[in-house]
């Protein structure tokens, strides 16, 4: 079955939720911030992403409709936000204009009800996007990497993902940056089809794969800019066994996912402190363009993704990613390290 008609809505969804974040991004207010009850930042951003996701996707599907995503509207109705909530109507207004497909001004309402479409609970039944309106969000505040992270699961399988980088440099991230460098990615993944990475600019997309290297020492690994994600420790314990000799790159959101898929580093490890829940929006996206370029995605017990469950991802201890050939040894080095610290408890 073909998913060109959604690529092409969620590529532009995307690449719409992408121009209102850098606008944001670029003249962030003190006042933009507020605090969720897991006290990681939120922005006007955020909301107005999943405000443009939801309703570019609901002009293209109307009739089969259902979004999980992360955010809802519940503190933007509060006294308190009503400054943040005129500023979001007008920059989600703005990005529809400058778009020019959509001729229409949304309304407050309007667009505190397109945040609200994202109650789906998901399942293994029927279609439902997936949305991280802005993954990476402290990365965002600080001028760091950030995603816009979409996918469609069908039947409880993802289909397709689209990850929208725009701090990411169009050259491989481990190279030396310079401040002219090209930056904005948009890489895009449909089953059976590969993975695609095009500059955000919208000009022409190149096939990317994961990198071939097979010997650990000459390996790079990718890990969460935040030690409350990962266990850096943990990650360094398994980086040893393996033999790599390069430092961590540590980068904020799904935009880890993007770097691997074309070749930036070979492996990844997201390792997080017991009683943490993985959410489905935090990686359908990203596995489906890791693995749609070559690469594997399992839990820390070598068992795929399991995204039909609902809104959590009820996994064994973590998440994995590298090629086929690394993936035996990186399992290898991930269960030793953790059964050592299961032993030294």
């Amino acid at each position: 079955m073909s998913y060109d008609k959604e690529l092409a809505a969620a590529k532009k969804a995307a690449s719409l939720a992408a121009r209102l974040c850098q606008k944001v991004q670029k003249a962030l207010l003190q006042s933009d911030v507020q605090s969720k009850n897991d006290r990681s930042p939120v922005t006007v951003a955020d909301y107005g992403s999943q405000a443009l996701v939801s309703y570019v996707l609901q002009q293209e599907f109307p009739s089969e409709f259902s979004l999980v995503a992360e955010e809802d509207s519940k503190d933007l109705r509060k006294d308190a936000a009503q400054e943040l909530v005129e500023r979001m109507t007008k920059l989600v207004n703005d990005s529809l204009a400058s778009d020019g497909s959509y001729s229409v001004t949304l309304s407050t309402e309007d667009i505190l009800k397109f945040i609200d479409s994202g109650k789906s609970e998901g399942g293994p039944e029927g279609r439902h996007w997936v949305l991280d309106p802005i993954d990476g969000t402290k990365g965002f505040l600080r001028g760091g990497q950030y995603a816009i992270a979409l996918a469609l699961l069908d039947r409880g399988k993802v289909v397709l993902g689209v990850l929208a980088c725009p701090n990411l440099p169009l050259t491989s991230i481990r190279d030396q940056q310079s401040p002219n460098d090209e930056v904005g990615c948009l890489f895009f993944a449909e089953i059976g089809g590969g993975t695609y990475m095009q500059p955000l600019d919208g000009s022409s997309a190149v096939k990317v794969q994961v990198t071939a290297v097979e010997n650990p020492e000459e390996a790079s690994f990718f890990e969460s800019y935040e030690a409350l994600h990962s266990k850096h420790d943990l990650s360094s314990s398994i980086a040893e066994k393996l033999g790599i000799k390069a430092p961590p790159v540590r980068i904020d959101s799904q935009a880890k996912y993007g770097a691997l898929s074309r070749g930036d580093g070979a492996i990844y490890m997201r390792l997080p402190r017991e009683g943490y829940r993985e959410k489905i929006w935090d990686h359908a996206a990203g596995c489906i363009v890791v693995t749609e370029a070559g690469g594997v995605v399992t839990d820390a017990a070598g068992n795929p993704l399991d995204f039909s469950r609902g809104k959590y991802l009820d996994l064994d201890t973590g998440i994995i990613v590298t090629n086929q050939k690394l993936m035996p040894l990186l399992f290898k080095a991930v269960r030793e390290s953790l059964e050592e610290k299961a032993s030294s408890l």
